[in-house]
Formats: structure tokens, sequence, C-alpha cells
């Protein structure tokens, strides 16, 4: 979001470059799709493209799905999802009739959408939408501070492990909410993300060592860049490193919390 059209290619050719092979965006990320379609163009066959709708009736995703496909240069998407679906309402609305689910899967028939998911941001939400629907996969914060100081994703992740789902875990780079009176000089992160590669690293870890299919680093494009500096080699957590995860997880606010 907000990068010139060079700065946008030499980001995603570093990417390429590094092995990395799926991209994610949303229309409700600036003018991130206008700058990421020309980017991705050359290597669009290589790479899985997601985006998602954050609309919930028929006709809105229509016209959000066909507004994105233009700008973003492809004549289909290998997964397309529901966008942070939070509330109960939210899946009422995307369920009922002319609603947004309607619309994705006359997509797919017509081959527009290869593949369904949804993001999610509160683990009644994500329950509520793998009860109605099959999906192939569920992008949902597993941050080592929700899971340990919030018990935030153990019970999403075993439903979308049982039911064989692409696992996408955002947040994994997160500490927690910015702190009262914290200096917030990190564009494009609404939370206080690990800064420090050694920490970072744990974090991507933390998320790796569980069986998922992939972590997202923050948007942050500084932050982007050290995570695929620092990981280009995985190796699950230690029993001792997750004892020192748990005890660094009790300092911080968790993003995210669920009541038992």
């Amino acid at each position: 979001m907000n990068a010139t059209p060079e700065q946008s290619s030499e980001r995603v050719k570093a990417a390429i470059d590094r092995g990395i092979n799926f991209f994610d965006v949303a229309p409700s990320y600036g003018d991130a799709e206008e700058k990421l379609g020309p980017a991705l163009k050359p290597y669009r066959k290589d790479i899985v493209l997601a985006c998602k709708t954050g609309v919930r009736d028929k006709a809105g995703a229509r016209r959000e799905l066909e507004a994105s496909l233009k700008k973003l240069e492809t004549e289909y998407f290998d997964l397309y999802q529901l966008h942070a679906v939070t509330e109960l309402e939210d899946v009422d609305r995307i369920f009922a009739p002319n609603g947004a689910m309607e619309m994705i899967l006359e997509a797919k028939v017509e081959g527009l959408i290869k593949h369904i998911g949804f993001s999610a941001h509160s683990v009644e939400a994500a329950m509520a939408l793998m009860d109605r629907f099959d999906f192939d996969t569920i992008m949902f914060p597993f941050s080592a501070s929700s899971w340990y100081a919030g018990n935030f994703g153990p019970k999403v992740m075993q439903r979308a492990h049982e039911n064989e789902m692409g696992i996408l875990a955002l947040k994994a780079m997160a500490k927690g909410h910015w702190r009262e009176g914290a200096e917030r000089n990190i564009p494009k992160a609404w939370y206080e993300p690990m800064t420090d590669p050694d920490e970072a690293r744990l974090g991507l870890r933390f998320a790796l060592s569980h069986p998922i299919t992939l972590a997202l680093p923050p948007g942050n494009e500084d932050l982007f860049e050290m995570a695929m500096r620092i990981m280009p080699e995985f190796e699950p957590l230690t029993s001792d490193e997750i004892e020192r995860i748990k005890r660094e997880a009790a300092e911080n606010i968790p993003l995210f919390t669920h009541e038992v």
C-alpha cells in the first residue's frame, strides 16, 4: 500500500527470489491491489494469488470481486476469502438468501475462483463458519501471546486441522496491543510487532511448529523483509523454547482472547 510501482516490483521480485509463492491482498488495503497487480503479472502462473471480500451481500460482493480481478490484472483468483468475519451476525448475512456466499459459489462455477476460504478474528465466528460450509482454507491469528495468554487459537486450529483445511496463520510476529504511551513508529502496524530478529524468529517458529500451511508476516515492508531474511530454514521449537515463549507471552497483553 502506498508504494511506488517501482518499489512494488522490487519487493515482489525480492519475495519471488526468496521462494515465496503466496500473495494475499484485499480491497480494504488502500491501493495495494493496483500496485500488486502489475508487479505480479510476470509471475502470475507460478504463484498463488489470494484476495478477499468484506462485503456481505451478493450484489456488492460481485462488484468487489470484479473490481479486484481488474485491478490485479488476473482472470481468476486461486483463493477467494470472506474477509474479517468477526460477529455471528456476519455469518448469518453471508449465508442468507442473496448473501455473499451465493456469489462466491457462482463465481467458482464460472472459473473466477479456484478455492474458497475465510479470515476470521473471533473463535465464535470461525467455528460458526466451519459449521456452515466445507471451506478450503482459514486465515486466523495464531500468535504465542494470544495462544498462551488469551486461550485464543487452539480450538480453531484443532477444528481446521480435523477438516483438512489449509491453515494460514496471521499475527505470528505480534507481541500484543501497543502499550499506553508507546511510540507507534512502525507504519501499517496497528499492533506492536516483534522487531527484534531473534524474537521474530521465535514467533514465526511458534506458528510454523503447528500443523499449518503458511505464516504471514506483518504488512510492513521492513518487517516482511526481516522475516524473509531470518527464516531461510525452519526448525520446530524445543521444549525449552516453548517454556520461554510461555513466560514472555504472560508479560504481554494478548491481541485476542477467548473465554472458555
